[in-house]
C-alpha cells in the first residue's frame, strides 16, 4: 500500500521471493536500485513499474524498519508471484470446519484438500464452504472442487454451443463426500462459483445460503488476430446439472444486462425472497429429491439471507468507502506492532481478549475529520459496533494474515450465522433436503 507518500509492507507474500530474503510487515521502501523513492508522489502504478521485472533477475531495495536506525538493504531475486485462493480456514464449534475461497486457480485445489484435512485432523464433521464474493475462474478447477463433494459419475456442468456439447462428470472419491454441506454464496459469486453451487443443489448433497448469485455462465475462447492483438468469442453457456441456464439474460442488450444488480435492488430483491419472481418455465427439480428450484439466471439459495443495513450509517459508509479507516489502521499497526505482538503474541490471545479502547476509537475519528469526514454522533453510535469489529479485523489482517480477518469478521455475517445455524440444527437441514411429493 501506499501510506504518507511511502510504499508501504503490509505482509510479505508467503512463499515469495520478497519473504525469502527476509522483508517483513511494516517495513517501509525508501530506495530502488538507489533511486529515492519515499516521498516523491509515488503511486501504486509507479511500485509495479519499479519492482516488476523478468523472471530471475535481481531488483534492489533499501527499507526502512520501524525501531532500526540504519537502513537495511535487500537484494530480491523476480520471481512468480504465487496467488493464492484461500482466504481462510478454521474450526467454528468441535464439529463445524470454515473454508473461504477467494477465485479458483490453479492452486486450489490443493489448498482446499490442505485446509480440509488439517480440519478433519481437528474433529471437522461439518463443512461451511464460503464462495461470497467469488468471480470464478478455471473451469476445470471448479469441476475438480465439486468432484469432492459429489460420489459416483454424477454430472457436474454440461456446456451447449452452436455445434457442440460437452459433459462434465464426478471422477473419482472426493474428500467430503459425507458429512453436511452448507454454501455460502452472494451477488457477486459468479461463473465456477455457480458450477460449484449448482452442482451441489442440484444433487440434494447440501444446502445453499445467501442471495442470488450474479449468473455468469459463458465459456468464452480466445482468438488471436494477425496483429498480435486477441479477442474472446463466445461459443457455449454452462448448465447445471438439471439443465438450468446459469447466465443471466443477456438479450435486452448491454445496457440492460449491466443494470442488473440496479434491477434486482430496485425491486427489493436484496431485502426479501418475496421480491424475486420466477415463471413457472423456470422451476426445475432436483435430481434426488425432487426439491423445486429456479433458474432464469445465477442460483437461487435454499435459504436466502437479505442484506441488514441497520447499522450502515452514512458516516460508516464513508469511513469504508473511502478508504480511512482502513488507511488509518495501516498507520495505527505501523505504531504500536510491538507493543500488540507484545501483548498478544499470537492470534487467538488477540481474537479472545482484544477490544479497541475508546481512547483508539477517538483516534479514529480525529484522523477522518482530518480526511474530510465530520463526525455525525449520531451516525456513529449506529454503527460503532461494527466499527469496532472491522478495526479489530484490520488490525489482525496486519499483524497475521486474512484467515484472521475473517474469523473475526464472520460471527457479525448474516449469511455466516444462518450457515452455522443450519449446521448447528440439523432439523434444518432435514427439513430442506427432504424429498418432495410431486
Amino acid at each position: 500500500n501506499i501510506l504518507e507518500d511511502t510504499i508501504y509492507i503490509i505482509r510479505a507474500i508467503s512463499g515469495g521471493p520478497s519473504e525469502r530474503v527476509g522483508i517483513r510487515g511494516g517495513d517501509r521502501i525508501i530506495r530502488v536500485e538507489g533511486e529515492t523513492v519515499a516521498g516523491t508522489g509515488v503511486t501504486t502504478r509507479d511500485v509495479q513499474r519499479l519492482l516488476k521485472g523478468p523472471k530471475g533477475t535481481r531488483v534492489n531495495v533499501s527499507v526502512l524498519r520501524r525501531g532500526m536506525d540504519e537502513l537495511l538493504d535487500f537484494s530480491i531475486t523476480r520471481d512468480k508471484i504465487p496467488v493464492y485462493s484461500l482466504d481462510a480456514s478454521y474450526m467454528v464449534d468441535e464439529r463445524i470446519g470454515y473454508v473461504k475461497l477467494a477465485r479458483f486457480s490453479h492452486t486450489t485445489i490443493n489448498e482446499f484438500v490442505t485446509a480440509v484435512e488439517a480440519l478433519k485432523e481437528q474433529g471437522m464433521k461439518d463443512l461451511i464452504l464460503d464462495l461470497s464474493g467469488n468471480g470464478g475462474g478455471w473451469l476445470p478447477v471448479a469441476v475438480d472442487l465439486a468432484d469432492h463433494f459429489l460420489s459416483g459419475s454424477k454430472e457436474i456442468v454440461s456446456t451447449e454451443g452452436r455445434t457442440a456439447s460437452r459433459k462434465y462428470q464426478a471422477r473419482k472419491t472426493g474428500l467430503f463426500e459425507e458429512g453436511n454441506l452448507v454454501i455460502m454464496i452472494d451477488r457477486n459469486s459468479a461463473s465456477a462459483s455457480e458450477i460449484v453451487s449448482g452442482a451441489v443443489q442440484d444433487w440434494d448433497r447440501g444446502v445453499i445460503v445467501g442471495r442470488r448469485s450474479f449468473g455468469k455462465g459463458l465459456v468464452q475462447q480466445p482468438f488471436i488476430l494477425s496483429d498480435g492483438s486477441m479477442i474472446r468469442l463466445t461459443v457455449a453457456r454452462y448448465y447445471t446439472p438439471t439443465g438450468r441456464l446459469i447466465q443471466k439474460p443477456y438479450e435486452d442488450g448491454y445496457e440492460e444486462y449491466a443494470m442488473d444488480f440496479i434491477h434486482r435492488y430496485n425491486r427489493g430483491e436484496l431485502n426479501t425472497s418475496d421480491s424475486i419472481v420466477f415463471p413457472e418455465s423456470q422451476r426445475y427439480k432436483t435430481l434426488l429429491m425432487n426439491r423445486t428450484v429456479y433458474g432464469g439466471g445465477g442460483i437461487m439459495p435454499d435459504y436466502f439471507v437479505p442484506v441488514d443495513t441497520s447499522e450502515y450509517s452514512d458516516y460508516y459508509r464513508q469511513l469504508i468507502n473511502l478508504g480511512i479507516l482502513n488507511q488509518f489502521t495501516l498507520q495505527y499497526v505501523d505504531q504500536h506492532r510491538a507493543e500488540y505482538l507484545q501483548d498478544f503474541p499470537d492470534f487467538e490471545s488477540f481474537r479472545d481478549r482484544y477490544q479497541p479502547t475508546p481512547e483508539q476509537l477517538e483516534e479514529l475519528i480525529a484522523f477522518a475529520a482530518e480526511e474530510g469526514l465530520e463526525f455525525n454522533e449520531e451516525q456513529w453510535e449506529i454503527s460503532r459496533e461494527q466499527v469496532e469489529m472491522l478495526f479489530k479485523g484490520y488490525v489482525a489482517r496486519d499483524l497475521w494474515d486474512t484467515g484472521s480477518f475473517f474469523e473475526i469478521y464472520n460471527p457479525s455475517n448474516e449469511v455466516y450465522h444462518k450457515a452455522v445455524e443450519i449446521l448447528q440444527d440439523p432439523a434444518m437441514i432435514i427439513q430442506k433436503l427432504a424429498k418432495a411429493d410431486n
